[in-house]
């Protein structure tokens, strides 16, 4: 996501590298690719043009100070107009009214059922309501039945009336059943089209005439470009919702929708999603998007995404271990596990300062772990407990039951030696007092 569009206003700021003071010259060069580069991320021309038209402005009226270059300075500027772009800050979603309704709106094929699940996981696990999910697209049989699916994976009830091919009944009924049996949140999914007809306008308005839902999401594929946007544009005339949600964000997208889409329908991007998994799901951050488009990453994000997978009473009996030294496979395979949880490798890696760029070429597949989780389901109990004992004969058994050599064998108990001191250091406190022995030793300066 972005990789393209980073690259180029890299090489944009790079223009001014070397320049002592930002003049109407030297900037004149950067702000032409960097309104290249956005135009070929798909960004809308005209807003592309604003854009670069507000950083001149604040650039020339800069006073760059000596200890900052006028490239750093540039980039500040850019990224603080980015984020203001794509909207200044997070939006949250608006859960009023008993039950509180959220209709979920959009094309064929642009996510929505699957978002639906999504959200539906989201408001029941981190805001702890009591959530009915509604199978409202009666023309397509699939989609009631997918619902049903990722309504069973999540936990939550999916209500249906197989056979009543009308929508507007079937929201009013959910709604009525969900008062009964006590939901307060009720998501209702609706029908899409190919492309934006007349019935299909008429259908949604008159779902969000007869359910006032206190939230209206319009749901838009951020594969399909500039196209995103002017849909969103086409269903905001009409229907007037709430937010936006791009979907498919892990897919072969240029960024261009996340960017523009704010300033041409002026409604907040609440969500961004990615994969299949129901937990792929994020509020959208403006500032935390900007940071990531220009190659700072996301750390605060990946915190998050790390305390959503934190258990403190488990983190506390694994120090405990780490200073005993009693460390195993067991609790590297639980390590393993948490990281998975946080999803996909590639994107995780990527909010890292940096490493999105070291990564760009480099295919991390979702199942990266898997030779690791074959080699240490391979083990014994005793060996997962007591790793020393493995010997060479173990290790050849190890080899042959998990499908893998003997070297590799041998370089995941040199890894899992290696992290098993690294940690230990960390838990014991021993890396801080190594740091002030090196400092004393001199064997780095500050």
């Amino acid at each position: 996501m972005f990789e393209n569009l980073t690259d180029k206003l890299e090489r944009s700021f790079k223009i001014l590298k070397g320049e002592g003071r930002i003049t109407e010259i030297n900037v004149a060069e950067t702000l032409k690719e960097i309104r290249r580069a956005l135009i070929d991320a798909d960004v809308n021309y005209k807003v592309a043009k604003s854009f670069t038209d507000d950083v001149k402005k604040k650039a020339l009226g800069q006073d760059v100070l000596k200890s900052v270059k006028p490239g750093q300075m540039m980039t500040k500027i850019v990224r603080d107009e980015l984020a203001q772009l794509m909207g200044g800050t997070a939006t949250d979603i608006k859960l009023e009214g008993q039950p509180a309704v959220i209709l979920i709106a959009g094309l064929q094929g642009s996510g929505k059922t699957t978002f639906s699940g999504k959200l539906a996981s989201m408001i029941k696990s981190k805001k702890g309501r009591q959530v009915l999910l509604v199978a409202g697209d009666v023309y397509r049989p699939a989609a009631i039945d997918q619902l049903k699916i990722l309504g069973e994976q999540v936990g939550v009830e999916v209500y249906t009336e197989p056979g009543n091919m009308n929508p507007v009944e079937i929201a009013q009924n959910a709604i009525a059943y969900a008062r009964q049996k006590s939901y307060n949140t009720v998501i209702v999914d609706t029908a899409g089209r190919l492309a934006v007809d007349e019935a299909m306008m008429q259908e949604i308005t008159a779902i969000k005439a007869a359910v006032k839902p206190s939230e209206t999401l319009f749901v838009v594929d951020a594969m399909t470009g500039q196209d995103a946007v002017n849909t969103a544009k086409e269903f905001n005339d009409r229907l007037d919702f709430d937010g936006v949600v791009l979907t498919k964000l892990d897919g072969d997208t240029r960024g261009g929708a996340a960017i523009s889409i704010r300033s041409v329908v002026n409604k907040p991007l609440k969500f961004i999603s990615s994969g299949e998994k129901m937990d792929a799901l994020q509020v959208f951050h403006p500032e935390r998007m900007a940071d990531r488009i220009l190659g700072m990453g996301d750390v605060v994000s990946l915190v998050e995404k790390a305390q959503e997978q934190y258990d403190e009473e488990a983190a506390r009996k694994l120090k405990k271990k780490l200073v005993k030294d009693q460390f195993n496979f067991n609790d590297f395979l639980d390590q393993i596990n948490q990281i998975k949880k946080m999803g996909n490798l590639k994107d995780i890696a990527s909010m890292i300062p940096g490493m999105g760029k070291m990564l760009k070429d480099v295919d991390i597949p979702d199942d990266a772990f898997k030779q690791t989780e074959a080699i240490i389901g391979s083990m014994t109990p005793a060996e997962r407990e007591k790793p020393e004992i493995i010997n060479a004969k173990r290790r050849e058994r190890i080899a042959k039951g998990s499908g893998t050599t003997i070297a590799d064998v041998n370089r995941l108990l040199k890894q899992f030696e290696e992290t098993r001191k690294m940690m230990k250091m960390v838990a014991g406190g021993g890396l801080q007092q190594r740091m002030q022995q090196m400092r004393r030793g001199g064997g780095f300066r500050r």
